[in-house]
């Protein structure tokens, strides 16, 4: 039976989280190609250099914040319910809902205000021009920061109907294995849990006071530290339902099976352990913060390439095992035999793939000292474009090919566009993130609307400055073109009238090696959680002591602008 037909209210609740996702990935994809086509130089007629930061901040916030935290939860709520076979509790999972729409609602017009203009609200100027990583001293309307505090809050309540329906499902199930959909999603939300409650100290405590003018002066050193304490293991919040994904339902789309439960289970508990100690490699350059410390956030950096590692093992043996099921011979060949016609299979492989790169270029951003070459440069942006702007976004598109006509019962419109997005995006992707990380080489900066500077030149270390530039704006076109095709795609499935029989389903094929393979301690949230707990005290303990001894808004800092 279709998941629709026997999970009703679950359905509306993520189509509807859905919906609001489609719609903030396609205004920061418009935001996204304004800003690759100003930058570059190839056109400059949408936006001034000034509001170039406003539509930078936009393009941030609603992809990294809203688009990711909508599917996810639309991706969780039907995980949850699928693995338990049950309903979720919907007054806690609406209520959640209408939260973070609210808060979203709130931040976008006060980024959307300082290109329109708005009137002065609450005696400050409607705009928010403080980029995706809000910290002092940049300061954004108030409308802003409740906004931000208003979608975090959600995804925590969202957490607990996940939680509410465990505790439901245990009751009727007692001394059995906790499924492994259901596994992976209260593990991400256990890390995401730790992990906020940097950015909702950073952001209630001293952001919203100090936007208000109940503050004067701010410690910019505290809340980057706060911020950068939830805006590595963030990424990981995003990855982490692509694993799902990947894990769960690639094999299937493979035609095979995923090769190890337990693996998979090991892999999201190495991540809700080694996630959030690892803030301190986004600071090497910040001085206040001891050596040492920053050496701790490196070492833990790098033990987060095993659960990566591991993940790239088992899903290539999960895809394997469904090439050769499908009758595929030979080492390699058997990757003739997968089904790259199937729009959800492609984009998820392809995502994939270029994170394995993404993998690459972040080791360079994790090491201490070649960290200073590239730091500060576009090379970021472009290793950040391969994780979430591909990771992520593209297995997320890609999935929701699969999973759209579950939750609505209506076939999948406009295939032919659909089989060729994914590719569409893969090529954008290949061409944009190159440039930016061979530009980065070449030390031209990030976050800025004129990289040039009077009297100085940039060498490329490949190729020239202007055909980097010219390879940013074609890559980002293609971008838009293909965020554009998969919301052409989803708009005419949504709008579709229901009928026919569909021929995709929920259910998902029993591993090769089962969860009875692996030791139950591994479902021990209580054990994990507080080792987690303790590495978070050890790595930030000090620092954050240290960073307070003189008050917690001292050494301050007035707001810019002032």
């Amino acid at each position: 039976m279709v998941f629709v037909d026997s999970y009703p209210k679950t359905s509306k609740l993520v189509r509807s989280e859905f919906i609001v996702a489609f719609v903030a990935l396609g205004i920061g994809a418009l935001f996204g190609v304004i800003q690759a086509l100003h930058r570059t130089g190839v056109f400059r007629g949408f936006v001034s250099s000034a509001d170039y930061y406003t539509i930078l901040t936009g393009h941030g916030v609603l992809l990294a914040l809203v688009f990711t935290t909508f599917f996810i939860a639309g991706l969780f709520t039907w995980a949850v319910a699928n693995s338990l076979e049950r309903e979720l509790p919907h007054r806690i999972a609406w209520t959640a809902f209408w939260i973070m729409l609210t808060g979203t609602v709130l931040a976008a017009v006060s980024i959307i205000g300082g290109i329109v203009g708005s009137p002065s609200i609450l005696g400050h100027d409607l705009e928010a021009d403080v980029l995706f990583t809000f910290y002092a001293p940049m300061k954004a309307h108030p409308a802003f920061y409740i906004g931000a505090a208003l979608i975090i809050v959600g995804s925590w309540i969202a957490g607990l109907a996940y939680f509410k329906a465990l505790w439901e499902w245990r009751e009727d199930n007692p001394g059995e294995r906790i499924p492994l959909q259901t596994f992976m999603v209260l593990t991400t939300m256990l890390m995401w849990y730790i992990s906020t409650i940097g950015v909702a100290v950073e952001v209630v405590a001293f952001l919203i006071p100090w936007s208000l003018g109940l503050i004067q002066n701010i410690d910019p050193l505290l809340t980057r530290t706060l911020f950068w304490y939830f805006g590595h293991p963030v990424v990981y919040f995003w990855l982490m339902p692509a694993y799902l994904v990947w894990y769960t339902i690639l094999p299937k789309l493979a035609g095979g099976r995923l090769f190890s439960d337990p693996l998979a289970r090991v892999v999201f508990v190495a991540f809700l352990l080694l996630s959030t100690p690892v803030g301190f490699h986004h600071q090497y350059t910040d001085p206040g913060i001891p050596s040492g410390y920053k050496f701790i956030a490196m070492t833990n950096t790098m033990f987060l390439l095993l659960p990566s590692l591991l993940t790239a093992f088992t899903v290539v043996a999960s895809v394997e095992h469904g090439a050769r099921q499908r009758g595929a011979k030979g080492y390699l060949s058997w990757l003739r035999n997968l089904p790259w016609d199937k729009p959800a299979f492609a984009g998820c492989m392809l995502a994939g793939l270029m994170f394995a790169a993404g993998g690459f270029s972040g080791m360079i951003n994790a090491g201490m000292n070649i960290n200073y070459l590239i730091h500060n440069t576009i090379w970021v942006p472009g290793h950040f474009h391969l994780t979430v702007g591909t990771a992520f976004a593209l297995t997320a598109m890609a999935i929701s090919y699969w999973l759209v006509p579950q939750i609505t019962g209506k076939k999948l419109r406009q295939r032919s566009i659909a089989v060729l997005q994914p590719y569409v995006w893969f090529v954008g992707m290949a061409l944009m993130s190159n440039a930016m990380h061979r530009a980065g080489l070449a030390g031209i900066p990030r976050r800025t609307a004129e990289p040039t500077y009077d009297e100085f030149a940039f060498e490329g270390v490949a190729g020239t400055v202007g055909e980097m530039r010219l390879q940013i704006a074609i890559g980002g076109f293609l971008l838009f073109v293909g965020a554009a095709m998969f919301l052409i795609v989803m708009a005419d499935t949504l709008l579709a009238q229901r009928g026919g029989t569909l021929s995709v389903n929920s259910n998902i094929p029993e591993p090769l090696s089962g969860p009875d393979h692996s030791p139950r301690i591994l479902d021990n949230y209580k054990l994990w959680t507080a080792i987690a707990l303790l590495l978070i005290v050890i790595a930030y303990g000090p620092p954050l002591a240290s960073m307070v001894a003189d008050g917690l808004f001292a050494p301050g800092s007035p707001p810019i602008p002032v």
